[in-house]
């Protein structure tokens, strides 16, 4: 019997692509962001701005080129990363306030971004994402005739963040989906 290591490596390939097929995809409202002034570290948890219709997070780096006798030269800058949300103001929201006041007095903030399908194996109520630090750099408020008042912000962020565990209570984990409430009596 004869072993065709080209024949092996298609199998494998075939292999790696069908499972790949059949991978899930991650749902929008499962990456959820939290936020929180540096300054009130000590004193509060991060937090969620309400009704959130939308996040991204984008990275762009300039490069500068340098002409050469073979062929241009590419020297990449360095990463600028920006955090947005849209949501739906929400009336007394103190958050939303919070963050114009924030913006105009050129307070940092702690963002979080998490993603709520990634679950530590180990401890309870963490899950992977990624830390950054940043300013509110463009706050928007947008009212037309048919629809809610929307609040865009974005956020300036310094450095390119840092990866790791982020606990996030059941409270924070609401923001993206309904938890399990029991028929009983709750509270007086």
């Amino acid at each position: 019997m004869k072993f065709d290591i080209q024949m092996f490596a298609a199998d494998v390939g075939l292999l790696k692509f069908n499972i790949q097929r059949f991978a899930e995809a991650v749902r929008g409202k499962r990456i959820i962001y939290l936020y929180r002034r540096l300054s009130q570290q000590a004193k509060e948890a991060a937090w969620a701005v309400p009704s959130v219709t939308e996040n991204s997070r984008s990275m762009s780096v300039d490069a500068d080129t340098t002409i050469t006798k073979d062929g241009s030269i590419r020297t990449p800058g360095t990463p600028e990363i920006e955090v947005n949300v849209t949501s739906i103001m929400m009336a007394g929201d103190e958050r939303v306030k919070e963050i114009e006041d924030a913006s105009k007095n050129g307070d940092k903030f702690e963002i979080w971004e998490v993603n709520l399908d990634e679950p530590v194996s180990n401890p309870s109520g963490k899950f992977n994402g990624t830390y950054f630090q940043g300013y509110c750099t463009s706050f928007e408020t947008t009212s037309n005739a048919e629809d809610f008042v929307e609040v865009s912000l974005t956020f300036g962020l310094e450095g390119v963040g840092a990866r790791g565990e982020i606990t996030v209570s059941t409270t924070q984990q609401e923001a993206a989906s309904y938890v399990f409430t029991d028929t009983v009596q709750t509270g007086a």
